[in-house]
C-alpha cells in the first residue's frame, strides 16, 4: 500500500494520507481532515513498507478524491472570502490592542473552519478575539502562530541562488541551522552573504552541509602536512567540490594536489 504526504492548504501542516488509485505527486486533492473534509497538495508519494515502525503502526485517512473542477470554483470563493476575513480581524487585533501581526487566512475547503496566522514576539491572549470572530463568522476559529520562516514560506519570493524558496519549492520541515555549517563550506560569515529572506540563516546550509561532509571524506585539512608526487607539503587551502588541495612544497613552490573519491591524503608530522 502506498502512503502520500500532503500539504493542507496553501500553507497547512503536512500530513500523511493512503494514497488513492489515479493521485501521484503535485496533485491538489481533497482530503478527510479533524472535524470535517479539508484539499491539499500531494508533496511525496512512498511505500508503507519504507516508513518508521512507529508510523506503520498508524491509521491513516484517505484521500477522497483529485480536485474537480467544482472543487477548484469551492477553493477560489473560499479565498476570496478570506481576504475580507483578512481585514476584519486586523482591525479586531486592534481594537483588542494586541501584540501580533496578522499574516495570513485561510479556510477549511468545507467552509466550518478559518485558520489565521500570525507572529508575535511572546505568547498572545487572544481568547476574547476568538470568541469575537466565532460570533461574526459563525464558524470555528483558530489562530496559529508562526516563525518568521513560516512567514516566508507563505509569501515566497527567490534566493539568492535564483530559484524560488526551498521552503516553498520542497522543504517539509525547518531543521535548525548552524554557523558551523557556513565555516564548512568557507562561506563569508557576514549575516547578508548567509541569510535568507526571513532573516535566519539559509536553509539549504543545512542539507549542503551534510553532502560537504561526505565530500570531505579523506581530504587534508589547511595546515596538514601531506605527501604529494611531487615532494612533501604543507596544504594551504581545500576545494571540497572539487576535492582538490593546493600545497606548499618545501622549495615554495605552490602545487594542485587532486584526490579521487575514496582517496585518502598521506598526512606526514608536521616536523619533517
Amino acid at each position: 500500500m502506498k502512503v502520500a504526504l500532503v500539504r493542507l492548504r496553501e500553507a497547512g501542516p503536512h500530513m500523511t494520507y493512503k494514497l488513492c488509485e489515479g493521485v501521484g505527486i503535485n496533485d491538489y486533492v481533497i482530503v478527510e481532515a479533524d472535524r470535517g473534509v479539508d484539499y491539499g497538495e500531494v508533496m511525496e508519494t512512498s511505500e508503507m513498507d519504507s516508513l518508521k515502525k512507529e508510523d506503520k503502526n498508524t491509521s491513516y485517512k484517505t484521500i477522497l478524491r483529485k480536485v474537480t473542477q467544482q472543487d477548484c470554483d469551492q477553493i477560489s470563493e473560499n479565498k476570496k472570502s478570506a481576504k475580507d476575513t483578512m481585514k476584519l480581524c486586523s482591525r479586531k487585533v486592534k481594537e483588542y490592542k494586541l501584540s501580533m501581526k496578522m499574516v495570513d487566512v485561510e479556510y477549511s475547503f468545507d467552509n466550518k473552519k478559518i485558520v489565521y496566522y500570525f507572529t508575535a514576539e511572546g505568547r498572545v491572549d487572544f481568547r476574547e478575539l476568538v470568541k469575537d470572530l466565532a460570533k461574526i463568522f459563525k464558524r470555528r476559529i483558530e489562530m496559529r502562530q508562526i516563525g518568521v520562516r513560516d512567514e516566508a514560506r507563505i509569501f515566497g519570493g527567490v534566493g539568492p541562488c535564483g530559484q524560488s524558496l526551498c521552503c516553498v519549492r520542497f522543504l517539509k520541515n525547518f531543521e535548525p541551522v548552524s554557523m558551523k555549517m557556513a565555516k564548512a563550506q568557507k562561506l563569508p560569515l557576514s549575516s547578508g552573504k548567509i541569510s535568507g529572506i526571513c532573516g535566519r540563516l539559509m536553509c539549504c546550509l543545512f542539507y549542503e552541509y551534510k553532502a560537504y561532509r561526505e565530500l570531505a571524506k579523506g581530504l587534508p585539512k589547511e595546515g596538514n602536512i601531506i605527501e604529494t608526487p611531487q615532494g612533501a607539503g604543507k596544504v594551504l587551502s581545500v576545494n571540497v567540490l572539487k576535492r582538490l588541495a593546493y600545497v606548499q612544497l618545501d622549495d615554495g613552490r605552490i602545487e594542485k594536489s587532486m584526490f579521487k573519491e575514496g582517496e585518502s591524503a598521506v598526512k606526514m608530522p608536521k616536523n619533517k
